[in-house]
């Protein structure tokens, strides 16, 4: 291998070096080395010092042309490649060389993130976020049994001892570009199960969902009822609440296990289903806040104004809204047509 390395360095034609960086890779692949052997080989080759970051896991690993590993504070690349696996980008490679560039570093750089790429796949659970949708229907399937969960959770790369989070979401964005933003530098996987997108993560951060996306979030141990919750608390989701947390819901979830043709056959929420444009955002801000002024504030209204909607809102209802009753009837009246009204 050093005598190849050394060969490559005294190549009169830049097309034979390059058959030669191929031939030099063909052969790394065909020792199945792992990463640190890879980048070690990689940096005599290149005679400068070559450094892998793998974005999933953080780790950063950098060779001196020496054979040892680099200690130093790292220069400002050369030259930068991303590695890709499944089209997605999971880390990135790069050659620290203090002068120019090399003839061949671009041929170099480029065969080295195919292999590491290669390497990564070979060696451990891939680092790319989307996932076979099988797999993960499998590991959050309450028909799954835990031997058969157990194993497509090792396949999706989730060590055995870690607690797994599932969220359910709805989102115009890419799944694997919302999974990298709640819960970045640790292992996460989606995939679109029917209507909905599907998150697993070891932990998860609401606060970093981006705007436009509604989701629920479980937080039961086992990952079947986790996904049962996030399905649930997804349904409670909206607008000025895109993003609930199934814990917090307490009582509040019974709601939705409520029967279609109970919640169709209540007063309240038949009265609530004939509100329309102002009235029903009016209600809405006002069930939200407990407020009427936060509520003219959210609405960019006069509270003045505000309150002259709510006692016409409360005539339609029958309900004294501005009461501490008035109030939580309204709520529960409001959030069970919402439920209803997504499963109808």
């Amino acid at each position: 291998m050093e005598a190849l390395a050394e060969r490559l360095s005294q190549l009169d034609t830049h097309v034979e070096g390059a058959l030669r960086v191929v031939m030099f890779y063909d052969t790394l692949m065909r020792r199945r080395v792992d990463l640190p052997a890879l980048a070690r080989s990689s940096a005599g080759l290149a005679e400068c010092v070559v450094g892998l970051r793998l974005h999933g896991t953080g780790r950063v690993i950098r060779y001196s042309p020496h054979g040892t590993a680099a200690t130093d504070p790292p220069r400002t690349p050369s030259l930068t490649v991303p590695i890709t696996l499944d089209d997605e980008e999971i880390g990135t490679a790069w050659l620290e060389r203090p002068d120019a560039c090399g003839l061949l570093d671009e041929v170099v750089l480029d065969r080295l993130a195919i292999a590491a790429a290669a390497v990564v796949e070979r060696y451990g659970p891939a680092r790319t976020t989307m996932a076979d949708p099988a797999l993960v229907e499998l590991a959050i399937s309450g028909d799954s049994d835990e031997a058969a969960r157990h194993r497509a959770l090792r396949l999706l790369g989730f060590a055995a001892d870690l607690p797994i989070r599932v969220a359910a979401v709805r989102a115009d964005l890419p799944l694997d570009q919302v999974g990298g933003l709640i819960c970045p530098g640790r292992p996460v996987k989606a995939a679109p199960l029917a209507d909905v997108g599907v998150i697993l993560a070891t932990t998860m951060d609401p606060a970093r969902f981006p705007a436009g996306v509604r989701a629920g979030i479980g937080v039961a141990a086992s990952p079947d009822r986790s996904w049962q919750e996030a399905r649930t608390a997804l349904r409670f989701a909206t607008a000025r609440q895109p993003v609930v947390e199934y814990e917090r819901l307490g009582a509040l979830a019974l709601l939705a296990h409520v029967p279609p043709e109970t919640v169709r056959g209540n007063a309240d929420v038949a009265a609530i289903g004939r509100l329309t444009g102002n009235d029903l955002d009016t209600l809405d801000a006002y069930c939200a806040t407990g407020s009427l002024r936060r509520a003219a504030d959210l609405l960019h209204l006069h509270h003045t104004s505000v309150a002259r909607r709510l006692e016409q809102v409360g005539q339609s209802l029958g309900i004294e809204l501005t009461g501490p009753a008035g109030l939580t009837r309204a709520r529960l009246a409001l959030t069970a047509w919402r439920l209803h009204e997504r499963v109808s």
